[in-house]
C-alpha cells in the first residue's frame, strides 16, 4: 500500500488492474483504516481516469454476490450521490412511482454516507426488509414489481470500507460506482451524475454493455432531474439539455425540494409524497424523473405520455400499493 500511495501522491494513475486490486484487497482485509482513508482521499483530489474506474467496478463486481433477474429485466433508478445538495429521497420515490407504472425495478441502494439519508436509511426506517438471496428478490418482483438491494449485502467490499467512507463524510470513487455496481447488472438503467466528468465515462460504460439507458446531471450540480435549472440528459439516441418546460411545468426552487435533517424526517417526507400528499415542486420532481424512467424504458412514448403514466401510478395510488406490498412480505 505504501508504494500505492506514494504512486497517487505523486499524481501518477492506476491501470485497471491495479484499480481492481485495490477493491479486493480492501475486502479482504489488507489494509488499515488509516491507509485506506488516505486512498479515498487522494481520489478526492482529483478527477479520476476512465481505466481506474472500469478496474474498481470490475473489482467490486467480481466480489459481488450475483443475482440473476434477467427473466424480469428489470431496470435501475441510482444516482452517484455526492452532490451536496441534501434532497429528499427522489430516486427511490421515482422507484415506486416507475414499478406502479408497470415498468419492473430492481433498485440498487446503500446508507446515506455524504448524505444525511440515503435510500437504505429511509427504506429501513419505513419497515422494507432487505433480502439478500435471489429466490427472495424474485419473489419482491413477482408481487410488487420493485425488488430493493442493499448494497452492503451483496458487495463485501463495501461492507470493509462503509466505516472509513462514513467517517469521511464526502464523496468518494464509491459513490461514482454506485449505479455501475447493481448486482442484477440491470439491462435498462436511469442514472444520475454529480458532474459533467463522469458523463463521458458512463456513455462509454453503458453503451459497451448494450444497455437501454439515461444518463442526467443538473446544471447546477444535482445527480437528479431538480427541476431548478437546466439538465444534461443523453440517452441511446440523442443528447441534449431539457429544463422544467421538457415536462410541461415550472421550474422549483432548490429550498423546496430539501429533504429532512434526520432519517426520521426524510421518511415521513418521503411517506408523505408517496402518499399524494407531497408539495407541489416535491410531486412534479418525483414525477418528472419517473417520467425519465419510464420513456427510458419505453422509448417509443413521449415524455409526457411517460409522465401521464407516473401521474397515475403516483395518485391513483399504485406507488403506494406497490411500497405496502413491499413492506408486508416477510
Amino acid at each position: 500500500m505504501k508504494e500505492t500511495l506514494n504512486h497517487l501522491i505523486q499524481h501518477k494513475t492506476l491501470t485497471t488492474d491495479q484499480a481492481k486490486d485495490i477493491v479486493i484487497n480492501m475486502a479482504n482485509d489488507q489494509y488499515s483504516d488509516a491507509q485506506m482513508a488516505a486512498l479515498l482521499t487522494t481520489f478526492i483530489m482529483r478527477p479520476i481516469t476512465l481505466d481506474e474506474l472500469r478496474g474498481f467496478r470490475e473489482g467490486m463486481l467480481l466480489l459481488a454476490n450475483k443475482v440473476d433477474l434477467s427473466d424480469y429485466n428489470p431496470m435501475d433508478l441510482c444516482g452517484t450521490g455526492g452532490d451536496g445538495k441534501d434532497t429528499f429521497n427522489i430516486s427511490t420515490l421515482s422507484s415506486f412511482i416507475t414499478a406502479g407504472a408497470g415498468v419492473p425495478v430492481a433498485k440498487h441502494g446503500n446508507y446515506g454516507v455524504s448524505s444525511i439519508s440515503g435510500s437504505s436509511s429511509v427504506m429501513e426506517m419505513l419497515g422494507i426488509p432487505f433480502k439478500s438471496t435471489e429466490a427472495e428478490l424474485k419473489e419482491q418482483l413477482e408481487a410488487a414489481n420493485i425488488c430493493f438491494l442493499h448494497a452492503p449485502l451483496f458487495h463485501p467490499a463495501m461492507k470493509r470500507i462503509a466505516p472509513v467512507r462514513k467517517a469521511l463524510g464526502v464523496k468518494t470513487f464509491f459513490n461514482m460506482l454506485g449505479p455501475l455496481t447493481n448486482p442484477v447488472q440491470p439491462k435498462v438503467q436511469l442514472v444520475g451524475l454529480f458532474n459533467l466528468e463522469l458523463l463521458r465515462m458512463y456513455k462509454y460504460f453503458l453503451q459497451a454493455e448494450n444497455t437501454q439507458y439515461s444518463i442526467i446531471h443538473a446544471l447546477d450540480g444535482y445527480d437528479e432531474c431538480s427541476l431548478t435549472k437546466t439538465v444534461k440528459l443523453i440517452n441511446n439516441k440523442e443528447e441534449k439539455i431539457i429544463d422544467a418546460a421538457y415536462f410541461n411545468t415550472l421550474p422549483v426552487l432548490e429550498e423546496d425540494i430539501k429533504g429532512g435533517r434526520t432519517v426520521e424526517e426524510s421518511a415521513y417526507i418521503f411517506w408523505q409524497i408517496l402518499k399524494g400528499k407531497g408539495t407541489s415542486a416535491q410531486n412534479e420532481v418525483v414525477l418528472a424523473n419517473s417520467s425519465l424512467a419510464i420513456n427510458t424504458y419505453y422509448p417509443e412514448l413521449s415524455i409526457l405520455e411517460a409522465k401521464e403514466k407516473a401521474t397515475e401510478s403516483l395518485f391513483g395510488g399504485k406507488a403506494k400499493q406497490t411500497f405496502e406490498i413491499l413492506k408486508d412480505l416477510r
